[in-house]
């Protein structure tokens, strides 16, 4: 186990020096300049040039490119061109609001796809079977970019039950978990079904129904946990990617998470701070590819890493 945690550590370097090269190269071919962006477009030439000279963009881009991989390597990120605040401090701010959001919809997404997913392989080719099925394709069919303003719609503009936007009282989480959750929901009771399927005519549960057990044992005890291998890959991923913004349910609901302060910052020009999050977000990803891969091992004890 050592030795395979000392391998993905080496491997996640490159990863991200990979990341912060690639970011660093396609933010500066965005179209537009960041002075004329901060100061507007009747800003004088000169004043554009000095700004240009205070933020260090007239620099040679491999000698900004250098400063910010020395910096990167310190931890120090920079001072983002449009807050005039230190980058870290910005996504460290943003990043519990994505964090709250993250869990809420992934919990939401497992407390509806795994008993849906149990029950319809139980019943399959049953009515419920069906449903669920059916259910799931919606799930994983109906973009967020329309699922979130129609639970505005129905939810919070007619019913008045949660608020629009923003996160300052709970029931503010409602909507954009929701908007997550059920498209999770989707692929993870598919995954979940499949899984049971395939495992319940293995010769271990076999001979767990001949020696007596229990159906609800046979399909909890025994033929859930391995089917789970299939569900924790997908977990981890899903989970990555909620962690590392919900870019468009964080512009719907107006949520203060790190997607939307990317969108933001790709919006301003605002240098440091695009690197700084798309940093964030490959870090936040790797470990959490890390961590599911270090699950396999909880949810199958038959898995070494050699």
């Amino acid at each position: 186990m050592k030795s395979y945690l000392l391998r993905r550590a080496f491997l996640i370097l490159p990863i991200l020096w990979g990341v912060l090269t690639l970011v660093f190269s396609l933010i500066h071919l965005i179209p537009g300049d960041p002075a004329q962006t901060m100061l507007g477009e009747s800003a004088s030439p000169v004043d554009v040039a000095a700004l240009r000279q205070r933020l260090g963009l007239e620099r040679p881009l491999t000698e900004q490119y250098a400063r910010f991989l020395s910096g990167a390597l310190r931890a120090d990120l920079g001072e983002s061109f449009r807050y005039e605040e230190p980058v870290a401090a910005l996504i460290a701010e943003r990043l519990p609001a994505t964090f709250a959001l993250a869990v809420a919809a992934m919990a939401l997404a497992l407390a509806l796809a795994l008993p849906a997913g149990l029950i319809a392989a139980a019943d399959r080719g049953g009515p419920f079977d069906l449903g669920a099925r059916l259910a799931a394709l919606a799930g994983v069919s109906i973009p967020s970019i329309w699922l979130g303003p129609m639970l505005i719609l129905l939810l919070a503009i007619r019913r008045d039950w949660f608020p629009v936007s923003g996160w300052e009282s709970p029931g503010a989480l409602v909507l954009p978990a929701l908007t997550l959750g059920l498209g999770l929901s989707g692929l993870t009771a598919r995954m979940a079904r499949g899984g049971l399927l395939e495992e319940i005519g293995r010769g271990y549960v076999l001979a767990a129904r001949a020696r007596g057990a229990a159906p609800a044992r046979v399909w909890v005890g025994h033929a859930l946990r391995n089917a789970l291998i299939p569900v924790v890959t997908v977990v981890g991923l899903q989970f990555g990617s909620l962690l590392t913004g919900a870019v468009i349910t964080e512009t719907i609901f107006s949520w203060p998470g790190l997607g939307r302060l990317l969108v933001q910052a790709i919006q301003y020009r605002d240098y440091p701070l695009v690197q700084g999050c798309v940093l964030t977000i490959a870090a936040v990803y790797v470990t959490v590819n890390l961590l599911t891969d270090l699950a396999y091992g909880w949810a199958d004890p038959r898995i070494r890493f050699s």
